[in-house]
């Protein structure tokens, strides 16, 4: 099944099913109205959308139009929680090595992670907009999951099945704003603005033989202005997997349907598949070139992540923000965008 939020004015929006070929929609309406409640009655809800799902990728959806992902919210336009973790340690080590910092000694066998903001999410098309280029603005290409219910001290097995739905993201980073605020001890908080999701979230099934070992087994596609930054396969260089994630999370909490599960920047040994964010390209031009040529994203450049399928169907829409800056001429806050008028 995939699901998208359409704009409609409120913070957030209405809950659609949308076709597996991201042709078609269909407002969930009757069924459910918001992401979230879909989360929270998940039993109850969900099997009343696959029927709708089957039926609008039958074309007998009597009330189906077409999708257009520049009208779409993130999948969970705001959640309960958004922890963002890094199970890729061939971007930590990368990363680590170019700030001249060391690489955790528990790297393999405690998952990195932080707690982000999950009031604000951008949706697919919206610009991104920061107060000042000199930050560092980068992008970082990931997958990352929505979970229903969990308890404290869950297992990983048991946490994998908790994973109701799968999402791409664009977790944005402010480079030059990380070191002081590592250094403080207290983690990221400032560099680490709102996060943007793929226009559609889908149920692990939709993902067939790709999803397995918790992990998407599948290439993350990475442009800047049209360029290739990478193609990188989400679950070759994953180390930890999205249950093992989940498990971490809710060591000393429960963990309540609706929280996202980022699976950090997705990275690969084989420098020939590209990197999926420009710290990594970076640190590698540092270690070949002896500095970093490539420079951070200014405003008025175009930023293009997607994932294709073995057909090559694109599984969750592409994003494709453009950077801003709060000096453009009128340039206008993605949270306050919305289509015109109301969901029926």
């Amino acid at each position: 099944m995939k699901l998208a939020t359409l704009k409609d004015g409120s913070r957030d929006g209405q809950l659609a099913v949308v076709s597996r070929d991201l042709s078609t929609a269909h407002f969930a309406t009757g069924i459910a109205t918001r992401a979230q409640q879909l989360l929270d009655d998940w039993n109850f809800i969900s099997p009343q959308l696959e029927d709708l799902y089957t039926t609008l990728n039958g074309g007998k959806a009597r009330h189906a139009f077409p999708f257009d992902p520049r009208a779409c919210m993130a999948p969970l336009p705001r959640a309960y929680q958004w922890a963002d973790g890094s199970a890729y340690p061939s971007h930590v080590r990368r990363v680590l090595h170019a700030r001249g910092a060391e690489v955790p000694a528990h790297l393999l066998e405690v998952p990195l992670m932080y707690q982000g903001g999950s009031d604000d999410f951008l949706g697919p098309c919206d610009d991104a907009v920061f107060a000042d280029p000199a930050w560092g603005i980068d992008l970082e290409s990931e997958l990352a999951v929505v979970a229903g219910d969990l308890s404290m001290g869950a297992a990983p097995d048991a946490a994998l099945e908790a994973v109701r739905l799968v999402m791409l993201a664009n977790d944005w980073s402010l480079r030059s704003l990380v070191p002081a605020e590592v250094a403080s001890g207290f983690g990221f908080l400032q560099s680490k603005p709102a996060t943007a999701f793929a226009p559609v979230a889908v149920t692990p099934d939709e993902l067939g033989p790709a999803w397995r070992g918790g992990r998407v087994h599948l290439k993350v596609s990475t442009q800047v202005n049209g360029q290739r930054l990478g193609d990188v396969e989400g679950g070759a260089g994953m180390h930890f997997h999205f249950g093992q994630l989940l498990a971490h999370l809710a060591r000393t909490r429960n963990v309540r349907a609706g929280a996202i599960v980022g699976g950090g920047t997705v990275s690969h040994d084989d420098e020939g598949q590209g990197v999926s964010c420009l710290a990594e390209r970076r640190a590698l031009e540092m270690v070949h070139d002896g500095h970093a040529a490539s420079a951070w994203l200014q405003s008025g450049d175009l930023v293009r992540i997607e994932v294709f399928d073995a057909g090559g169907q694109s599984v969750f829409g592409a994003i494709e923000q453009r950077v801003r800056s709060t000096e453009d001429p009128d340039p206008v806050p993605a949270a306050t965008a919305a289509i015109d008028g109301k969901a029926g």
